[in-house]
């Protein structure tokens, strides 16, 4: 049983009636489920996983003082502790996890001002380009199961993918790193005899590839360990993946030389095709560069569209 279906079954079995039995004037103002950070919060999750940080726990979120004072919360947290140590053969641990709480009794606030800077999961422009974006995967993954008050669930709305000019600015960036270290460094390097610095290449190239494709996805690339894992359950040009991971794990010996700049034109050649088909660039090549500018030329927002090009990478 992965992690999700573990914790939804604990909240169910006692989580909820502790609730309802203990806390019926607060109920109003609460929110529970599970998100945040661990693999389990993305559905990931496997025997390797729960080595560490792997509980049959939940995050109950709380809104600000006024509506739930510091005693009410610290009655929660005391409740909360006092459920079963034990679940379905998993234990809670009596130390929390490395980097902090991540189940529990939670400020709403709290949550959303370590994962984004924003307490109310409103983001500027400046925090749009720049916020790591495993850290907007941790904002928005995993389920809520229970929104009373209703902010959490403004909040992951708000929060769901990216801005649409944000995402264009992000896909020509990417693009245009594409065509660097795969369209024309790759090579480059494998004449000057710098086989590692190719292979650097070809990370780069393999980097922003899957960025492009989450990007054009809308959905959010997670923590790089478990990027392949996402990438394969994408449903548009998930079969890249394999393609990608060849470039990743082959070498740059004589013989693979040719075939691995095939496999990066091949990849460019579909990539381009998404972009034709949903109309995010006019130009008709096969230069990622000229659709990387073409992509950026599109942006709406002068002053985001007159930005370097990689100032959202």
């Amino acid at each position: 049983m992965q992690g999700l279906e573990l914790s939804r079954r604990f909240y169910e079995e006692y989580g909820k009636p502790m609730l309802e039995d203990q806390f019926p004037q607060v109920l109003p103002y609460l929110a529970g489920g599970l998100t945040g950070s661990g693999s389990e919060c993305y559905g990931f999750d496997d025997e390797v996983s729960r080595d560490h940080d792997f509980e049959p726990g939940f995050c109950l979120f709380l809104p600000s003082e006024d509506l739930v004072d510091r005693r009410t919360a610290f009655l929660l947290e005391r409740a909360y502790a006092k459920l079963p140590r034990e679940f379905m053969g998993f234990q809670r641990p009596l130390v929390g996890p490395a980097g902090g709480a991540r189940r529990g009794v939670l400020r709403i606030e709290d949550f959303y001002k370590e994962k984004l800077g924003a307490a109310d999961g409103v983001l500027t422009l400046g925090q749009w380009l720049s916020l790591p974006e495993a850290a907007l995967a941790e904002a928005s993954n995993g389920q809520i199961w229970f929104d009373h008050y209703g902010l959490v669930t403004r909040i992951r709305e708000g929060i769901d993918h990216y801005p649409e000019e944000i995402r264009r600015k992000k896909l020509a960036g990417h693009l245009l790193l594409m065509a660097q270290a795969g369209q024309y460094n790759y090579q480059r390097c494998l004449r000057h005899g710098e086989t590692a610095a190719a292979q650097l290449a070809v990370s780069e190239f393999v980097r922003s590839a899957m960025q492009v494709i989450f990007l054009l996805n809308r959905v959010y690339q997670p923590y790089y360990k478990w990027s392949f894992r996402a990438l394969r359950r994408l449903p548009r040009l998930s079969i890249l993946a394999e393609l990608l991971e060849y470039l990743l794990t082959s070498d740059n010996d004589k013989p693979a030389r040719e075939e691995k700049y095939m496999v990066i034109e091949s990849i460019a050649a579909d990539i381009i095709e998404a972009l034709q088909e949903e109309g995010l660039t006019d130009a008709i090549c096969q230069d990622l560069e000229k659709h990387a500018y073409s992509v950026n030329d599109k942006i709406g927002d002068a002053s985001l569209r007159n930005l370097h090009i990689l100032a959202a990478v």
